[in-house]
């Protein structure tokens, strides 16, 4: 059953390398290229979006895994989606970071 107190935030919206056609949602240099499910959270984390993750395959595409959030709805889906791809990128340069 839907639920109508939350909003789904798939991981597709923030990667790079797919067309808006294909499903993402933020403009490219907005955008980051293979974005992973853990960043997605901790972005949403960070903006206090209490959020909570599931890995499944988006219905689009079953041979690739992905996975999305769902959040409380706070305020309209393409502001939120712009916050988090801001804060999406400041936690992938961190990961990029402490990975080398």
């Amino acid at each position: 059953m839907k639920d109508y107190e939350k909003q789904v935030i798939w991981l597709d919206y923030f990667n790079s390398s797919y067309s808006r056609s294909q499903g993402r949602r933020i403009s490219r240099n907005r955008s980051i290229k293979n974005p992973i499910l853990s960043d997605l959270l901790e972005a949403a984390k960070r903006l206090n979006l209490n959020p909570v993750s599931h890995e499944v395959i988006h219905p689009k595409r079953t041979l690739i895994n992905s996975g999305y959030i769902s959040i409380t709805k706070k305020n309209k889906k393409t502001l939120v989606l712009q916050d988090i791809a801001k804060m999406l990128t400041i936690v992938k340069g961190e990961t990029k970071k402490s990975s080398k």
